[in-house]
C-alpha cells in the first residue's frame, strides 16, 4: 500500500510521463535541470526553505512562551489552553480559506484597522508581493503555535518539582532556574516540537494554496504548490514525480541532522 506509490513515484520522476496510460518515456536526468533552472521552482524552493526556517524558530519560541505563561495556578489557564489550541485542530483549507477572507483589502482586517484610527496600516495583505510571504507565515505560525504549546506543557509536567526546590534552597532565581533546570529538561519535547514544526513547514500546501495560490507572481509559492500545479494544472506528472522526489530527500535530510543534533543535548531527568 505504501512502497507501491513511493517507488512508482520514485521511477516516473526520470520519466515524461503526462497522466496518460502507457505514455512514460525514459528522459534520465532532465525533469531535475529543468527544476533547478526554472524560475518558478527556484522561486519555490527559496520560499520553502524561508516558511521552515521562520516557522521552526518563531512558531517553537511562540509556543514555548505560551506553554511557560500557561503553567500556572491562573484561574483561567484552562480556557486559554484550549484557545490557543483549538486553531490547530481545525483543517488547514479552512484556515487558509477564512483568512484569505479577513486579508483582502475591503476585508474585516484593514476594516478594522480604519475603525480605530489605524488607516494608514492598511495593506493588501496576500496581493502585494513584498509583504504576501510574511503574510502566509504568520498565519501558519498563529495556527500552529498551540500545538507546540501542547508539547511543551507536557513537557513541563515532567520535570520534578524538588529540582525546582533544591534551585531555590542554592538561591537561584526565576532566570537561573529557567535556564538551568527547565531548559535541559525540555530538550526532549523541543526536538519533538521542532521536529514536526520543520517537516510541516517543508511540505506546507493547504494553507499557502487556499490564501494565494501561490501567488501574487511566485511570491508565495511553495514546492509543495508548484508539485500540483505542475501534476494537475499542466499534466507534467513526470516534472511533478521529481519535484515530490526532491522534496522528500529534503524533508528527510533535515530531519535527520535535526533530530541526531538535538539529540546530543539531551539530559535525563
Amino acid at each position: 500500500m505504501v512502497l507501491y506509490p513511493t517507488v512508482a513515484g520514485g521511477l516516473y520522476a526520470f520519466t515524461d510521463w503526462t497522466g496518460r496510460a502507457g505514455g512514460a518515456n525514459f528522459v534520465g536526468l532532465d525533469n531535475f535541470r529543468q527544476l533547478l533552472t526554472a524560475e518558478s521552482a527556484r522561486s519555490a524552493l527559496v520560499n520553502t526553505l524561508l516558511i521552515a526556517a521562520a516557522c521552526t524558530v518563531v512558531q517553537t519560541a511562540a509556543g514555548l512562551g505560551l506553554a511557560l505563561a500557561l503553567n500556572t495556578r491562573l484561574r483561567s489557564r484552562n480556557i486559554l489552553r484550549t484557545l490557543f489550541f483549538a486553531s490547530a485542530l481545525l483543517p488547514p483549507l479552512i484556515i487558509g480559506f477564512l483568512w484569505q477572507y479577513v486579508l483582502t483589502p475591503t476585508g474585516p482586517l484593514n476594516t478594522a484597522l480604519d475603525e480605530v484610527g489605524l488607516g494608514a496600516l492598511k495593506q493588501n495583505w496576500l496581493g502585494d508581493g513584498s509583504i504576501a510571504l510574511g503574510s502566509v507565515i504568520a498565519i501558519i505560525i498563529w495556527q500552529n503555535a498551540g500545538l507546540t504549546m501542547v508539547i511543551y506543557l507536557a513537557g513541563l509536567q515532567g520535570v520534578p518539582a524538588e529540582l525546582y526546590e533544591a534551585a531555590a534552597i542554592d538561591g537561584a532565581g526565576v532566570w537561573q532556574r529557567f535556564r538551568s533546570v527547565t531548559l535541559p529538561l525540555l530538550l526532549p519535547a523541543t526536538t519533538i516540537a521542532l521536529s514536526l514544526t520543520l517537516i510541516g513547514s517543508l511540505k506546507l500546501f493547504d494553507q499557502v494554496f487556499a490564501m494565494t495560490g501561490g501567488g501574487p507572481g511566485y511570491a508565495t509559492e511553495t514546492l509543495a504548490v508548484v508539485m500540483y500545479k505542475e501534476a494537475f494544472v499542466s499534466g507534467e506528472f513526470g516534472y511533478s514525480a521529481a519535484i515530490a522526489l526532491v522534496l522528500t530527500m529534503l524533508v528527510f535530510a533535515f530531519a535527520m541532522v535535526q533530530l541526531r543534533t538535538l539529540r546530543r543535548f539531551e539530559v535525563d531527568t
